[in-house]
């Protein structure tokens, strides 16, 4: 089966240019995970709601951080510290373009290659969707999902 028979031939898409605000409406609004980012027709990126929630993540997330009993009095004024630092990383991140948070190293596939192809290229990078592009042009897109239903209607026809 080819990809061409279970892309959807008409993704949803952003610029470059625009706020990563717009995008987070964009795929909340559609009910996606993540889009094709271009530059006028050409395909430029990805952006996904995992490069959003980097966007959240700070430098001293996911550390241990066992205070002395000297330190037990900084700790209320060191968490006050982080909050005010994500509000303002809040702000700042919906004045961003998504040019500065999208994937650039783009996986994607032609039309004519197989599911397997793209399942494939989905499991090997750990990534959940491809751009389908033919002659330099994005036509397409195609999900797992996408080649999950397509396997079911074969199986079924068969």
């Amino acid at each position: 089966m080819k990809v061409r028979e279970v892309m959807n031939s008409k993704p949803v898409t952003c610029q470059a240019g625009d706020l990563v605000s717009d995008a987070a409406k964009i795929m909340k609004k559609k009910k996606i995970s993540g889009m094709p980012v271009l530059d006028g027709e050409r395909l430029v990126g990805v952006i996904s709601e995992s490069d959003l929630l980097h966007l959240l993540s700070t430098e001293e997330e996911g550390q241990l951080w066992l205070p002395s009993p000297f330190e037990i009095f900084e700790v209320p004024f060191r968490d006050l510290l982080k909050w005010e630092k994500l509000h303002g990383n809040m702000e700042d991140i919906s004045k961003k373009n998504i040019s500065e948070v999208m994937n650039r190293n783009v996986r994607q596939i032609s039309p004519d290659d197989s599911i397997e192809d793209a399942a494939a290229i989905m499991v090997r990078h750990k990534i959940n969707r491809l751009p389908v592009v033919d002659d330099g042009k994005l036509v397409g897109i195609v999900t797992r999902g996408d080649i999950i239903a397509g396997l079911g209607k074969s199986n079924e026809e068969a």
